[in-house]
């Protein structure tokens, strides 16, 4: 069984992975109109726009965040309650936060899909 300790940190994990994620999908918007001159000119212009771009760069950071704290707290979680519960939680919270920006989510059936997801989650919490 987790403690509230790793739990939080686990919770934190899926804020952050969820969180960022509908912000660098609106930042990598302009990302069709780069253009380079062959292969190696085409990624190092995108890679340009990319990280030179602040609106994708503070989600992408804020991420790998989220990707370094997982992996600390790996190290004292069980991994058949970790796995779940960050990448569970971190759906809810994408579609969550895609809402309040305005994204459309699916209607009622992105509601039951959370839904069924919390039930799930809850099962394994409870089976741990």
């Amino acid at each position: 069984m987790a403690t509230a300790g790793q739990a939080a940190a686990l919770a934190m994990v899926a804020v952050l992975w969820g969180g960022s994620s509908p912000f660098l999908r609106a930042a990598a918007a302009g990302m069709d109109e780069v253009r380079g001159r062959g292969r190696l000119g085409q990624l190092l212009a995108e890679l340009r726009f990319l990280c030179l771009n602040y609106k994708y760069l503070v989600p992408f950071l804020l991420n790998q965040g989220g990707s370094l704290l997982f992996y600390l707290t790996l190290a004292s979680t069980d991994l058949s309650l970790a796995v779940p519960l960050c990448n569970s939680l971190a759906l809810v919270v994408t579609l969550g936060t895609g809402k309040i920006l305005g994204e459309d989510i699916g209607g009622k059936r992105a509601v039951a899909g959370m839904l069924l997801t919390l039930l799930g989650l809850s099962l394994c919490v409870a089976a741990s």
